[in-house]
């Protein structure tokens, strides 16, 4: 590594080469990172996964060193609401546990899966380069423990520097280029069933060299018969992974299609003429179950966070670049326009609930959909990338909206200067409604996929893990279709639900290390 003093004008970029060459599995950098950071058991900053490479006699044995990449455009500092994930300028991406609020976002984000939940602590945490021993002019833990030297740190404005040079002169490799992160961390040697997370087969039963590894590994990865495996490279030591966002989220995101469904369908009407600003389901009905719903969403997003006494952070240090920022700020300002509905209701203002509808309606919308824009910031989730996620979204709000209000509309209420009902417009609003979502997820799930990793979270979600519940949700939603002649929005609402369950979960079933 360069001499560079603490405080030296010169500003170096840091990268690392690890040298598969010389690499012998011997565990040395994870125990030596473990023991330097305090990082607990069952979690790791840096492991060696190893890939058994081969036909029997002719085996050997491949490693790969597993951590963060240091990317020069990294995703998880997008997504981090607070800052706690940053880059340095010196281009080690750390990370501030003081700020740390535990939402998991830049988990979701990492295509490497690189970051933990420090099981301790609540804290998202992952290889920060030891920028403590850095800062005082020493090299990370991992380099000084290697026995063959095959971890090396060198600064990439140096074109002096030896790892600069193997970097420039010699055939090296990043994980997932693809994803546009400009990884500093550089493999030269590796084999590529280590570096490709879909090459190699996982073992029959996750039975591993050393462990057992419970249902947290997709049944993707362990399929013997999975398209993307290689017939000859079998993992023989990897660690646990785990989802970042379990059923919790799946639930928000039907708690929030209900809260804006509900007030965005209703206020259509009222525009359209469909229904009174004076009528009861309007002044009272709708803010308040739609309120009812909101709160609930915003509980959710709270109870999902391992560090939920510090959700105000969100609001009082945002990071403008997260659409957890963007999509709280949207959210409170759906609940402003609830709370002026409710106060012109309170006051007999019938004007001013009109004005609210027109002024709330692209709030609403923007609250069913802003979703579409934090899943696409989860760059390692290929499923979540669809140009369709934003329209569906939309969908599948003006489906809950319409099952969500039609138990509570009388049936002998007429729609304004119609011979219908608004139970009867309600009704045709949810078959349609479920007849569009039906149509976007059918050819969502039929069309070409852009990547392997869609394509297998797709099937993940059609014919693995998570069928039960997509076929559930296509069945349920399909007799909402039926609407007009029957009373089918309970099970549309259900049906609803296990898609939006089986959606989120698909996407984060393929393994990305």
């Amino acid at each position: 590594m360069p001499d560079i003093e603490p405080g030296s004008a010169a500003q170096p970029r840091w990268t690392k080469v690890l040298d598969h060459t010389r690499c012998i599995g011997c565990h040395a950098c994870s125990t030596a990172c473990k023991s330097e950071n305090e990082v607990p058991l069952g979690v790791h900053r840096t492991y060696v996964k190893q890939v058994d490479v081969g036909v029997f006699p002719h085996v050997r044995r491949a490693f790969q060193v597993t951590r963060c990449n240091q990317c020069e455009q990294p995703p998880c500092v997008d997504a981090c609401p607070t800052a706690a994930m940053h880059k340095r300028p010196d281009g080690i991406v750390d990370f501030d546990k003081s700020i740390c609020i535990g939402c998991k976002a830049c988990i979701a984000a990492c295509p490497y899966d690189a970051i933990f939940i420090n099981p301790d602590d609540g804290n998202a945490e992952k290889c920060n380069f030891c920028a403590h021993r850095i800062d005082q002019g020493l090299e990370p833990a991992c380099v000084v423990v290697c026995p063959t030297n095959a971890i090396l740190v060198g600064d990439l404005n140096d074109a002096t520097d030896p790892v600069t040079r193997i970097i420039h002169r010699e055939p090296v490799a990043v994980r997932r280029p693809e994803k546009d992160t400009r990884p500093k961390v550089y493999y030269k040697g590796a084999h590529q069933a280590t570096l490709d997370p879909l090459a190699a087969r996982r073992p029959e039963g996750g039975l591993f060299m050393w462990s057992e590894q419970g249902p947290v590994n997709s049944s993707l990865g362990g399929h013997p018969q999975s398209p993307n495996s290689s017939a000859a490279a079998i993992l023989a030591w990897d660690i646990p992974h785990r989802a970042p966002w379990d059923a919790r989220v799946s639930l928000y995101t039907w708690t929030k299609s209900l809260a804006s469904g509900v007030w965005l369908v209703a206020a259509m009407c009222l525009v359209l003429g469909v229904l009174a600003s004076g009528s009861t389901l309007w002044r009272w009905t709708v803010p308040l179950l739609s309120g009812v719903w909101l709160a609930a969403t915003g509980g959710l997003l709270i109870w999902d966070l391992k560090r939920p006494e510090r959700f105000w952070m969100i609001f009082l240090k945002p990071q403008w670049k997260s659409w957890l920022v963007r999509g709280a700020f949207i959210i409170a300002g759906f609940s402003a326009v609830l709370g002026l509905h409710l106060l012109g209701s309170v006051f007999d203002l019938d004007a001013l609930t009109r004005v609210v509808a027109w002024i709330g309606i692209p709030i609403a919308v923007m609250t069913a959909v802003y979703t579409a824009f934090l899943f696409a910031q989860a760059k390692a989730r290929d499923l979540w990338q669809s140009p369709l996620l934003p329209p569906l979204l939309l969908v599948q709000a003006v489906l809950a909206g319409a099952a969500g209000l039609l138990p509570f509309v009388s049936e002998a209420e007429f729609a304004v200067g119609a011979n219908v009902t608004v139970a009867t417009a309600l009704r045709w609003t949810l078959a349609i409604a479920c007849a569009a979502q039906l149509l976007m997820t059918l050819g969502e799930v039929t069309l070409t996929h852009s990547t392997a990793h869609a394509k297998l979270a797709t099937f993940e979600m059609v014919k693995g893990r998570y069928r039960m519940f997509f076929w559930a949700g296509v069945i349920l939603v399909g007799f909402g279709c039926f609407a007009p002649i029957a009373p089918v929005e309970y099970g549309a609402l259900l049906g609803l639900l296990a898609f939006e369950h089986a959606y989120v979960q698909a996407g984060q079933a393929v393994p990305l290390a």
